[in-house]
């Protein structure tokens, strides 16, 4: 598989990888192991890259890391389209979303994308795009997903920061796009 690291704020860690051969759970498992690894600059093989058990239908399961069965101190976070995935790690604390689109969506998700967006001017592709990924990563970050519609996500007019009205956290949104994929991290802050 080929995988890029791609240009994170400080203290998260991020790779884009693509490989039409490899199911996306090799790809999110091979991407977290090469990041968690690197940080902790130990042999992968030493690594254990598991997902945790579904709590409920519906429930979007997460990486987890081991090292002799102790589990590691990192959040991982992944997303995946496609033949592409997308995996973020960073400590525990900081709330991650992230989210991956085709830079040439179809009709179809391009439907979706302005039935669902509160955007006045949904026929320019370049910020329909743009509003939608970071809706979605701040959805992702938010932790209910699907449970919150999009419409209810608020953006700042630079598309920097994102929220949810109903939870009094804010999201710094950063755009991580490449080799033809719209990517978003959204993420809060790290603890002092």
């Amino acid at each position: 598989m080929e995988s890029v690291l791609l240009d994170t704020p400080e203290g998260i860690t991020a790779r884009l990888g693509w490989d039409p051969k490899l199911s996306e759970h090799d790809r999110k498992r091979m991407l977290a192991k090469e990041i968690v690894s690197a940080r902790l600059g130990i042999d992968p093989k030493e690594l254990r890259v598991e997902r945790e058990a579904p709590r409920t239908f519906g429930f979007h399961t997460q990486l987890f890391a081991e090292v002799d069965g102790e589990e590691v101190p990192l959040r991982i976070r992944n997303v995946s389209f496609r033949a592409a995935t997308v995996v973020a790690v960073a400590d525990p604390a900081v709330p991650l979303g992230l989210d991956l689109r085709d830079a040439h969506p179809d009709e179809s998700e391009l439907n979706h994308m302005r039935r669902h967006s509160h955007l006045l001017e949904e026929h320019d592709l370049s910020k329909l795009l743009a509003h939608w990924t970071r809706v979605q990563a701040v959805r992702d970050a938010d932790g209910r997903g699907a449970r919150v519609a999009a419409d209810h996500v608020r953006l700042n007019s630079p598309l920097t920061k994102g929220w949810i009205p109903d939870r009094r956290v804010q999201y710094d949104l950063t755009d991580l796009s490449r080799d033809g994929w719209i990517i978003t991290l959204a993420y809060g802050a790290t603890p002092a």
